[in-house]
């Protein structure tokens, strides 16, 4: 953002001195501007085409390195933008859906599909008057972008963006052919290893101004064609496009986590070393175009066309030269920027990156979520003077339970603040944001539902900490009756928390969460009883009236807590699609069935399912 602002007033002065000095310039300028906001108007298309197609397309990427750089190609090639595609890149990264290796694979795609820009506007938008398709594409496009249907306006956008890309390369030829009447700009090209050198640095600094290489490939080929730039100095500034490109991937990255930035940092490392080889062997690489175009019959005065040639063989070339390397690179960006040790109290998963599109808002706050559950399960175990190695190994949980008496030296409220209170905080924010961006229902849903799982979870804690002390202290020691009341309560919490670790291991294709149904009867017929039985053994003098006060206290809080770890994993593992989710929905209880059963008893199941409605 300080790059930004720091441009802001050199940009409009200049903007301000050009409309000055020429009518020309205002022409070349506006070109510029309405082909930036069809690149604009083009990703906010795609960006609503994305959803699940997005994230089973870059899963695919995933598999090989080869993989990786044919998506990059492809992407790149269908939306016109490697800052789309590296943005895209970034937050699904971050989001932790790919990895590094297959990140940097679709970079390097990436740089070779934006090539296919340079050909269609050398090879097409310069031989025919583009403006008159541009016209008709709007006023197409402006009838679907007030349609409600997400495709119809993602379609009207995408189609927008391609009239305006017209519209802006019609008026940079425009611009530069009558530009060309009153100043000749070829009076300060400059020849020689100098020239290449300040010409890539101006393609460079365009680049970075403009946040867009495409567009300032295109500047350069409506100044090339238009005999505004020497064809020399034009594959200088075409190899500054490509760094200067990595801006907008350094700046994407800033918001990121670390993965994020390891990224950025490979997109530089290649891009500056690919220029450096084209800078280096520009002489090779011209008789190699040469022989290309002629092989191809391409004119030898169709510089426009050859621009477009050179554009894709050094950034081939640079993806060739990187790729037995690759490894390597990977390697040094991770040591560049080493994964930060680990924080438990602050998000892993939640930045401004993964904002950028709607399944990895989704993905990233399930994670999150999960990270919070994993911390809260420590607290709880601990507060209950368990480790969760051991019941999670245990054959018999109660039994584990009755042998864990020693308390633990283990400030809970301190941990609460550590461990909880940051972490709950930023879920509840990043929530709250992405609920009020524009996006699917679906996931809007999801992401309530992710929130209310973290409030549970939350609940789960406070309840524990209310019933700590007491549990504590009559299981520290063996008191009798009231001892085997508090394990029981602690074997139950105990029990459930087991039972959810066992429904995250499993399978998702084999996974069901009908069993908390059961759970959930159970804990409403057991909270009913506990007042009978207390006094039952108030009676038979078991226990005292004070034990008993105390226990009815924490059976109220220990009941709490179990409530609110079921509904947590109810909400988290809740199937959303397939076969599984319409069995599950027919099967599930609903709040009201669960506590009419629990009043029943367990054995109530069977005759409650039997009455439930046709619905369910």
């Amino acid at each position: 953002m300080t790059l930004r602002r720091l441009w802001l007033p050199v940009i409009l002065l200049i903007l301000g001195f050009g409309f000055w000095a020429s009518r020309d310039f205002q022409e070349i300028a506006a070109g510029v501007a309405i082909f930036l906001f069809g690149m604009l108007m083009l990703e906010d298309g795609f960006r609503l085409f994305s959803g699940g197609l997005l994230k089973a397309a870059l899963a695919k990427a995933t598999g090989s390195v080869v993989k990786s750089v044919g998506f990059g190609i492809v992407a790149t090639t269908l939306v016109q933008s490697s800052s789309l595609v590296s943005v895209i890149t970034i937050s699904f990264l971050s989001a932790g859906l790919i990895s590094l290796l297959a990140g940097v694979g679709v970079i390097f795609g990436a740089n070779i599909g934006t090539t296919t820009g340079a050909w269609l506007v050398a090879g097409f938008g310069l031989k025919v008057d583009i403006s008159s398709y541009a016209l008709p594409m709007l006023a197409v496009a402006v009838v679907l972008v007030f349609q409600t249907n997400k495709y119809l306006k993602g379609a009207g956008f995408v189609l927008a963006g391609l009239g305006f890309l017209f519209l802006g390369i019609h008026y940079m030829k425009e611009g530069f052919e009558a530009f060309r009447e009153h100043f000749d700009l070829t009076r300060f090209a400059m020849t020689g290893f100098l020239g290449l050198i300040v010409y890539t640095l101006i393609g460079a600094a365009a680049t970075v101004v403009m946040q867009s290489s495409h567009a300032t490939m295109v500047l350069i080929i409506t100044a090339l064609a238009s005999g505004q730039i020497s064809y020399e100095n034009a594959l200088a500034l075409a190899i500054g496009a490509n760094i200067g490109t990595t801006v907008t991937a350094i700046i994407g990255s800033l918001s990121s986590n670390f993965q994020g930035q390891r990224l950025a940092l490979a997109h530089l490392v290649f891009n500056t070393v690919t220029a450096t080889a084209a800078l280096v062997f520009i002489s090779p690489l011209r008789v190699g175009v040469d022989f290309i175009s002629a092989g191809v019959g391409i004119a030898d005065n169709d510089y426009a066309l050859k621009l477009a040639v050179f554009h894709s063989i050094f950034n081939v070339v640079g993806v060739a030269l990187m790729l037995p390397v690759l490894r390597r690179l990977i390697a040094f960006v991770e040591r560049t920027i080493p994964e930060p040790a680990e924080d438990l109290s602050k998000p892993k998963y939640l930045n401004e990156a993964v904002d950028e599109f709607p399944e990895t808002v989704a993905i990233a706050l399930r994670k999150e979520v999960a990270h919070l559950y994993d911390n809260a399960v420590e607290i709880i175990t601990h507060g209950l003077n368990l480790h969760r190695r051991d019941i999670y190994a245990s054959k018999d949980v109660a039994a584990t339970v009755a042998a864990s008496r020693r308390p633990f030296e283990y400030d809970l409220d301190a941990r609460y603040d550590a461990r909880i209170k940051t972490l709950f905080s930023a879920i509840i924010e990043f929530a709250t944001r992405a609920a009020s961006k524009d996006m699917p229902e679906k996931i809007v849903e999801e992401v309530y539902a992710l929130r209310d799982t973290a409030e549970a979870t939350v609940r789960a804690i406070k309840a524990v900490k209310h019933m700590r002390s007491k549990a504590q202290a009559y299981s520290e020691l063996d008191q009798g009756v009231i001892t085997e009341l508090y394990n029981e309560l602690r074997t139950e919490i105990a029990r459930i928390i087991v039972e959810i670790r066992k429904l995250e291991l499993a399978d998702p294709d084999d996974r069901s969460s009908l069993w908390l149904d059961r759970e959930r009867v159970q804990v409403e017929h057991d909270a009913k009883n506990t007042n009978a039985r207390v006094e039952k053994l108030i009676r038979s003098r078991k226990i005292d009236a004070f034990m008993a006060t105390s226990f009815l206290n924490d059976s109220g809080y220990a009941y709490a807590a179990m409530r609110d770890l079921l509904t947590a994993a109810r909400i988290y593992y809740d199937e959303t699609t397939g076969a599984m989710a319409e069995i599950e929905e027919i099967l599930a209880l609903d709040d009201e069935e669960v506590r009419s059963i629990g009043a029943d008893g367990i054995d109530g199941i069977g005759d409650q399912e039997a009455k439930a409605s046709p619905h369910r």
